[in-house]
């Protein structure tokens, strides 16, 4: 039988163990390219998937809300599907410890929740999950960060060079520069110190 309990209060978060989380549940880095699966056609496959997404969401809620218990931390879970994939936020007064140094924590905690579903479904989940808006406001700084480095390489023609980020992070900036003219990024390096170059387009 799968175990898909919560873990013990004992359990540690290492980033060893997130790593070797990560390389089991993931399907690839958020910032690449990403393919639907292919397989029944029309509503009827829109609405299969996105009841299999919903209910990957609700594995994840049930894992986080067990995870909240342990450390006796109060949070309100919605489970919704977003931009086709699963997404869990908890809102709640007293969360910043989930979200850790830039998200450092966030990133080690949906990662378990992803290792959740995995165990409890076999197969990966691509699962978001966000605590007390953090995704959100970090996606509107990055947007920012983005913009500027664009205007920098249009100014002087130069690659930029960003700073290391997550796979989350990556996402936001290349999202925003693919949606402007004259410019392409593409990641570099290897975790954790890959990093974005946002250059003139060919």
């Amino acid at each position: 039988m799968t175990d898909t309990s919560t873990p013990r209060a004992d359990d540690s978060l290492d980033a060893e163990e997130t790593e070797a989380i990560g390389a089991t549940v993931a399907t690839g880095d958020d910032d690449a390219d990403e393919t639907e699966e292919t397989g029944t056609t029309g509503t009827e496959k829109k609405a299969a998937g996105e009841s299999e997404l919903f209910r990957q969401s609700e594995i994840a809620a049930d894992y986080v809300e067990g995870l909240l218990d342990i450390l006796d931390y109060d949070g309100d879970i919605d489970e919704l599907v977003s931009g086709g994939r699963p997404v869990v936020e908890v809102v709640g007064a007293r969360l910043q410890n989930l979200v850790g140094q830039r998200g450092a924590t966030l990133e080690a905690l949906q990662e378990l929740a992803r290792l959740a579903v995995f165990r409890q479904t076999g197969s990966p989940s691509r699962l978001l999950l966000d605590v007390g808006g953090y995704r959100a406001n970090r996606r509107k700084e990055l947007a920012a960060v983005a913009r500027n480095a664009v205007e920098k390489v249009k100014e002087h023609g130069e690659p930029v060079r960003l700073e290391p980020m997550s796979a989350f992070e990556r996402k936001c900036v290349h999202d925003v520069v693919n949606a402007m003219s004259g410019v392409e990024s593409e990641s570099e390096g290897v975790e954790p110190n890959r990093r974005i170059i946002v250059r003139p387009a060919d």
